[in-house]
């Protein structure tokens, strides 16, 4: 039985969002609980599954080999970076492995992105760059060059050519899949930040941290949507440009009374930091969305950016249990999403 849609359809697309943690006892129960994640997403009809990258915690520190795996597991669904710190990568080696993993997805790879000195510099950054990495270039530049490797231009001249078994080959980023340099995307939380994205034809992520420099608001959603709104005034990329919005969602209705417990302390541990603007760049935080299917979606109908917005994403949060993430993507799934407008392919 179809569920009525409480107005307007809003939402086209949705898709999860995984922390991917696991212990540093078993590594591997955490990684492959996440890879059935992403294959539960899939039948449920989700239309993507996105990984976050960290370094030094337990959770995915390798976007690429992670998504590699999910390939092998997934038929359908997006598989996306929500993101990938480019500070600490090679813009050549980095395309080389997401053009790997999106060959063996069979084109399916959304790869987002974030620039900046990446965090813990002081404990991490001398391990991974040769002399003083202070002085490397952290900026959205970093970006644009790997961008460059992904369009797989040949490198030298025209008669360049490098030895191979099979004979002499003209050398550029192997394998080559031209449609992923289209598939880029910048996970943004300042003007700046989404103006350097639309100027450069990237997809724009946009999750429930934003920062209120620059704008004559503290309110979150408002400063959000200004940001939106920036970036499709500026976007000069091939084609249409796509947003996804990620809020964190916890549905009440069928996890059962200690877990309902467990969701609320969850809630109330994070809302002090949604109260007021956070340092001199006035960083702002929506609010967990923890209750019933119906308050929930209540809250979506009027949060402003969903109003814009046609991608949801649903941030799965740090630490809960496997069982919890599964019932959480169930009701959302089944209960939230196709009251907003959303259904799974046929």
């Amino acid at each position: 039985m179809a569920i009525p849609v409480d107005s307007a359809p809003v939402i086209g697309s949705l898709s999860l969002l995984v922390p991917g943690s696991f212990t540093d006892s078993d590594p591997y129960r955490g990684l492959e609980n996440t890879l059935r994640l992403f294959e539960y997403g899939e039948q449920l009809g989700l239309d993507g599954a996105w990984i976050r990258q960290q370094h030094l915690v337990p959770n995915v520190s390798s976007a690429p080999v992670f998504l590699a795996a999910a390939s092998q597991r997934t038929r359908r669904v997006e598989l996306g970076t929500a993101v990938i710190p480019i500070g600490y990568e090679s813009p050549f080696r980095l395309a080389e492995d997401l053009s790997m993993a999106d060959v063996l997805s069979r084109g399916r790879l959304q790869v987002g992105f974030s620039a900046g000195t990446p965090t813990n510099s002081e404990l991490l950054a001398g391990l991974v760059f040769d002399g003083d990495w202070r002085g490397y270039d952290f900026s959205h530049a970093r970006i644009a060059r790997l961008a460059d490797n992904l369009r797989g231009e040949f490198l030298g001249g025209a008669d360049t050519v490098v030895p191979h078994p099979a004979g002499p080959q003209r050398p550029r980023l192997q394998p080559h899949n031209p449609g992923l340099a289209e598939r880029l995307w910048y996970g943004a939380g300042s003007l700046r930040s989404v103006a350097w994205a639309a100027e450069h034809g990237l997809h724009l992520v946009v999750g429930n941290i934003c920062a209120g420099e620059g704008l004559d608001t503290d309110d979150f959603g408002t400063a959000q949507l200004s940001q939106i709104r920036t970036y499709r005034q500026k976007f000069t990329g091939p084609g249409r440009p796509r947003v996804v919005a990620g809020r964190v969602i916890v549905p009440l209705d069928s996890a059962d009374a200690a877990t309902r417990g467990k969701y609320r302390e969850y809630q109330a541990s994070r809302h002090q930091r949604t109260l007021a603007p956070i340092g001199e760049r006035r960083i702002l935080i929506a609010r967990d969305l923890v209750g019933t299917s119906a308050e929930i979606v209540e809250w979506l109908r009027a949060d402003p950016v969903l109003a814009e917005v046609t991608e949801l994403q649903l941030e799965l949060p740090y630490a809960f249990a496997h069982e919890e993430y599964r019932q959480i993507l169930f009701d959302v799934a089944a209960s939230i999403a196709p009251r907003l407008g959303w259904s799974p392919p046929a």
